[in-house]
């Protein structure tokens, strides 16, 4: 209950900084801020590109909290993302199968891209203690670099060598049933992949000894190996599917927000999960409401832009100051803490007072 009130607190100061932000700068906060959320839920085809907006941050997110109750600080979802999205393009361009079994075949690959991308920091971190956060930097752009080479050279499209050939109807996670229900917005079959992947990625970690032994790892390592668990390997398997969950996010997005991917950028849905998982305090439950929060203020700043002429840096800031607050959950917990005993004081100071009249 504890970190739902910090998170909601988080919410609350960053919305409030903004509100600052904009007076500052000669706008209208409530005007602001109706725009903003107009922007992303006024009619069906707005509600349904903030949940695809949503989608790949879900998987992200879940990336990043994971590796956290892990006890691992997984910076590389960026690079496990592209090149898991990357895996299931090339998936999707070269096999001619029926569409249930190839979008299967293409979730598989971009979930084994994303763990072997993810496999070399969770090996480095096992066997040598090299410290994860450099390895994964190091790997996002091992990985930009990679895509940035084999995309051209592999998958080009017909007439650009910057991006790779779309995918056919039949190999994308679009749906017109969905776009339809949803005023023709690009909100796709990822999302109900990433509902299943937060039920599973919960059971894992609440109901399972997996989940236990690797959060055991997490709390303490040298107390989980005295008490026999198996520490190097729990590291390698806990980064391997923290790395396969952003490989799914990198299906969700290129296979379902977009049809091609292209070369020289790093997606920002990546670092976007750390803030995800601060803010959802690293429970699959509550990665998908914040990322689906963070999707509908990522599809509102412009509407506000447009609507008001508030620069989007200003939905930027707030988002900033969201993850500042959310990071620094200690001084949140202190602060609640604090205020639990200002309340408690006066109670109290009334208890001593009838004993020492009685």
């Amino acid at each position: 209950m504890r970190k739902i009130i910090i998170s909601l607190l988080a919410v609350l100061f960053g919305l409030l900084a903004g509100a600052l932000l904009m007076i500052l700068t000669g706008h209208q906060p409530m005007e602001g801020y109706r725009f903003l959320f107009e922007g992303g839920l006024k009619n069906p085809e707005r509600i349904g590109n903030t949940l695809a907006t949503g989608t790949p941050l879900i998987f992200t997110g879940l990336s990043v909290a994971f590796a956290f109750r892990t006890g691992l600080f997984n910076i590389g979802a960026a690079g496990q993302m592209l090149f898991g999205g990357f895996c299931a393009t090339a998936v999707g361009l070269n096999l001619d199968v029926s569409r249930p079994l190839l979008l299967l075949l293409m979730i598989i690959a971009g979930f084994l891209g994303g763990a072997c991308w993810a496999f070399i920091p969770g090996l480095l971190k096992a066997r040598f203690n090299v410290h994860e956060v450099v390895s994964t930097i190091m790997m996002n752009w091992i990985a930009y670099w990679t895509i940035y080479y084999a995309v051209p050279y592999y998958l080009k499209a017909e007439f650009l060598e910057t991006e790779s050939r779309p995918l056919p109807a039949h190999a994308s996670l679009q749906a017109p049933f969905l776009s339809d229900m949803f005023g023709g917005s690009y909100v796709n079959l990822g999302l109900f992949l990433a509902v299943i992947v937060v039920i599973v990625i919960s059971f894992i970690i609440n109901k399972t000894t997996l989940g236990y032994e690797l959060k055991a790892v997490g709390f303490n390592r040298h107390a989980a190996e005295y008490g026999g668990m198996p520490v190097k390997r729990s590291i390698i398997l806990s980064m391997v599917i923290s790395g396969g969950l952003a490989g799914l996010g990198g299906v969700a997005q290129y296979a379902g927000n977009s049809s091609n991917i292209q070369i020289g950028v790093l997606p920002t849905q990546g670092y976007d999960g750390i803030a995800v998982a601060l803010l959802g305090a690293n429970s699959p439950v509550g990665v998908l409401v914040s990322a689906l929060f963070f999707g509908l203020l990522y599809s509102g700043r412009g509407f506000m832009n447009a609507m008001t002429e508030i620069p989007p840096e200003i939905a930027d800031s707030i988002i900033a100051i969201i993850i500042y607050f959310a990071a620094t959950s200690v001084l949140m917990d202190r602060l609640i803490s604090w205020l639990k005993a200002r309340r408690r004081a006066p109670a109290d100071e009334r208890k001593l007072e009838r004993k020492e009249g009685g």
